[in-house]
């Protein structure tokens, strides 16, 4: 009998790897082409190693990347600011809110068209949700199957293997998505395996990573920070890496680091939205940053009054510069910023920031005096 060719393993950046197709959401994912929808941070299943962040973790909110959702518009405008050619829609656990996540499905593929492709997550594996919302255009779901149960998903898995079976009668792509602890390497080779016999889409390793939400657990257990620097559990890469090369399945086998979410990924959806959404006098950084010139309302009471200084006194055109009026400030080019911060009595700065919702901010260059922080009173030397 003829050996059963496999397929090569191939390497990505940032130590990632697969053997066999990447599926089509981790491919938009890797180009920057996927809005990540947080439709709640409600979960029931409370994972250890969950890395929610304070803000989000068990609380009832929905987010678009980094914008905070207040209506449907903000997930529309969203998607259009990063030109999304998917949605992945994620928690918390999505399955918990069935309702808003069909509402979310139906506004996405009205507003983008049948070909904007939705995958979501979950920890449920609950046959009729997934059903319902394949109705509503759902085109692929990914499994989070608890480590306890990892094996053979017989006895208690039999829930998790029921649902994998049966989704493609609902014309659901299906696959399992899970993180690596390097402590439980053993029941993850025989989950893994177990998975093959199934015929599942694809299954995706994640390295398990420190966060501020879970970094107290994962200590209490033993796992230590990796040395290479970042936030990745110590042997949970290399164990993922060792399973990908072993194993010969007939599943493809994705490994996603920590490095490529943020090194690549990330990366590349600052990329794209900053190019969709900075203005002409920004400017771009390779990592998907931006740069701006900023004048602050400081003492002045008016920021139009403001606006109209700075454009007569450095000749500008409408266009080369904006008004912001959430965050107080007047922006324009860094280099006509550094050119008119000593003659505004106005604190000026050059701010280099994402050019996401929330604009988080990494790092500013004071222009001129009324930038910093006058003498403290009362003595001192």
């Amino acid at each position: 009998m003829a050996a059963r060719t496999v397929d090569p393993v191939v390497e990505l950046p940032m130590a990632s790897t697969h053997r066999g197709a990447l599926s089509v959401a981790c491919t938009q994912c890797a180009e920057g082409r996927k809005m990540v929808l947080f439709v709640s941070g409600v979960c029931r299943f409370r994972c250890f190693y969950c890395p929610v962040s304070e803000t989000r973790n068990q609380k009832d909110v929905t987010y678009a990347n980094e914008r905070l959702v207040r209506s449907d518009a903000d997930v529309l405008d969203e998607a259009h600011a990063i030109g999304a050619a998917g949605t992945g829609i994620t928690g918390g656990d999505p399955l918990g809110f069935p309702e808003r996540v069909e509402h979310y499905i139906r506004l996405l593929k009205t507003e983008f068209g049948p070909e904007h492709h939705i995958h979501l997550y979950t920890h449920e594996p609950n046959g009729p949700k997934l059903a319902r919302l394949a109705a509503a255009g759902l085109d692929e779901f990914r499994l989070h199957i608890p480590w306890y149960l990892w094996g053979s998903l017989r006895g208690s898995g039999g829930a998790y293997r029921e649902v994998l079976e049966q989704a493609p009668e609902w014309g659901l792509r299906r696959g399992v998505e899970i993180p690596v602890l390097p402590d439980h390497l053993r029941e993850l080779r025989t989950l893994l395996r177990a998975l093959d016999g199934i015929g599942l889409d694809f299954i995706n390793l994640n390295e398990l990573e420190f966060s501020e939400t879970n970094e107290e657990k994962l200590h209490a257990r033993g796992y230590l920070v990796a040395p290479r620097g970042g936030w990745g559990v110590q042997g949970s890469r290399e164990g993922a890496s060792r399973l990908v090369k072993e194993l010969r399945l007939r599943t493809p086998l994705h490994f996603c680091s920590s490095g490529f979410k943020d090194g690549v990924q990330l990366r590349q959806r600052l990329l794209r939205r900053a190019a969709r959404t900075a203005p002409a006098f920004a400017e771009h950084t390779g990592e998907g940053t931006i740069r701006l010139g900023v004048v602050e309302l400081g003492s002045r009471r008016s920021l139009d009054r403001l606006a109209q200084e700075i454009s007569r006194v450095g000749r500008l055109q409408p266009g080369e510069f904006r008004v912001d009026r959430i965050r107080r400030r007047v922006e324009l080019s860094p280099d006509r910023a550094r050119g008119l911060a000593s003659r505004l009595l106005s604190p000026a700065f050059v701010v280099e920031e994402y050019p996401t919702a929330d604009a988080l901010e990494v790092e500013r260059e004071p222009l001129n005096s009324a930038a910093f922080p006058g003498p403290t009173r009362g003595g001192g030397t």
